[in-house]
C-alpha cells in the first residue's frame, strides 16, 4: 500500500486526486531534509536494542523516529470477536492492549529511558484499511515543539519482510533498524528462502542497521576498499558517528602483502575525506588476511562494524557473493551495511 492509498485515496476526482499528489510530494520534500529511522520490533525483549540504537542515533531535533511492528493479517482480532470500531479506539486512544500495540508501547518508555519522552508533545492519530483486514494499518505519531517526530506504527502485511519494505514506500528513511534473527542462512538457502532480515537487508533502498547486544561498547569500525562507492560510504558512516560522539575507526583490509599499500592507501584517502570534513578520526588501521574474517574479528570489540554495500541482487550474490552480507551474517557486533 503507497501513501496516497495511506491518505485515502479512494474514488477520488481528478482534481481531488491531484491534490493529495501535491499533498504527498509536499511531505516527501519536507522528509528528505530529516534524518528518518525506522526501528522494526516483534514483540521480543531483543528487538526493544532496535528502539535503543534508534534513540542514539537521532539525536538531534531534525531526526525522526518510527518504530513499526507489522502484524499478520487478521491476527488477534476476527478469530477473537474484536470489533473494528474498538479495535481502532484501543490502538489509538485505549491505552495500547492489542498484540503489537502494547509492545509499541513499550517502545516509548525505552525511548524516555533514552532521553526522549513524548509527554506533553503534540498527537495526532491516523487509520487505513489495509489487505481487508480489520484492524488495517494504524499509527500514532507525537510532534514536539522543536519539530521532532516520534510515530508508533502498527502495519498489517501478509509478511513480515514485504510489510517492513512497504513502510519504507510511506517514508523514505535513511535507516531501517531490524534485530539479528534466531539463524542465517547461507547464500544457496537463503535464495530460496532469506527469512525477514537478509530479505531486507537484500532489497532495502536505504542503509540498514542489523543490531546485536553492543550499546555497552564503544566506537564505529568503518571498513572501506578505496571504491568511489566505499567513500561515499565511509562519508556517511562517519557523519552519524561524529553526529552521535563516537570515535572513528578507520580500516582497510588487503588479501595479501602485495596488496597492503593499496589498502593503506584506501585508508588515508577515507581519512583526508573526513578531515576536509572537519570529523576527527580516532585510529587508522590495515591488515593483510581474509578481508571478511579480518573485518569481523577486529571489528567484534566495536559498538558498530561500517561496511559497504555492493548493490548486488540475489543472483549476483548467489554467484558472486557479498562481503557485506556476510559481514552481517558472522559479526559479533553491529552491523551497519551502508548503501
Amino acid at each position: 500500500m503507497g501513501l496516497l492509498n495511506y491518505l485515502g485515496r479512494t474514488g477520488l476526482s481528478d482534481r481531488q486526486e491531484a491534490a493529495v499528489e501535491k499533498t504527498i510530494s509536499q511531505i516527501r520534500s519536507q522528509r528528505r531534509n530529516r534524518f528518518r529511522i525506522l526501528a522494526c520490533i516483534d514483540g521480543t525483549p531483543e528487538a526493544m536494542t532496535n528502539v535503543r540504537f534508534a534513540a542514539r542515533l537521532a539525536v538531534t531535533d531534525d531526526c525522526d523516529i518510527i518504530v513499526v511492528y507489522v502484524r499478520p493479517i487478521d491476527q488477534g482480532l476476527h478469530s477473537g470477536g474484536l470489533q473494528v470500531r474498538l479495535a481502532r479506539q484501543n490502538m489509538i486512544d485505549a491505552g495500547f492492549e492489542l498484540p503489537g500495540v502494547r509492545h509499541l508501547k513499550e517502545s516509548l518508555g525505552i525511548l524516555k529511558e533514552e532521553g526522549i519522552d513524548v509527554e506533553g508533545w503534540e498527537m495526532e492519530g491516523a487509520h487505513a484499511s489495509a489487505w481487508g483486514d480489520a484492524a488495517g494499518d494504524t499509527k500514532v505519531e507525537y510532534k514536539s515543539s522543536e519539530g521532532r517526530h516520534v510515530v508508533l506504527k502498527l502495519k498489517t502485511a501478509p509478511d513480515v519482510a514485504g510489510g517492513i519494505l512497504d513502510q519504507y514506500e510511506l517514508g523514505p528513511y535513511n535507516l531501517m533498524i531490524l534485530g539479528e534473527p534466531s539463524r542465517w542462512r547461507g547464500e544457496i538457502k537463503a535464495f530460496f528462502d532469506e527469512g525477514i532480515v537478509q530479505t531486507v537487508t537484500t532489497m532495502s533502498p536505504c542503509s540498514v542497521l542489523v543490531a546485536r547486544q553492543s550499546l555497552d561498547k564503544e566506537g564505529f569500525f568503518i571498513c572501506t576498499d578505496g571504491s568511489s562507492r566505499s567513500l561515499q560510504a565511509v562519508r556517511r558512516s562517519a557523519v552519524l558517528a561524529h553526529m552521535c560522539s563516537q570515535p572513528i575507526t578507520l580500516f582497510a583490509a588487503a588479501p595479501t602483502a602485495e596488496a597492503l599499500p593499496a589498502a593503506q592507501e584506501a585508508v588515508a584517502n577515507a581519512a583526508a575525506l573526513l578531515k576536509a570534513m572537519r570529523i576527527t578520526v580516532a585510529e587508522t588501521k590495515t591488515a593483510v588476511g581474509d578481508p571478511l574474517q579480518e573485518i569481523v574479528e577486529r571489528g567484534s570489540v566495536y559498538q558498530v562494524i561500517c561496511v559497504t554495500d555492493e548493490g548486488r541482487t540475489r543472483w549476483q550474490r548467489l554467484l558472486r557473493g557479498s562481503l557485506a552480507s556476510d559481514v552481517v551474517r558472522l559479526a559479533r557486533t553491529s552491523v551497519l551495511d551502508v548503501r
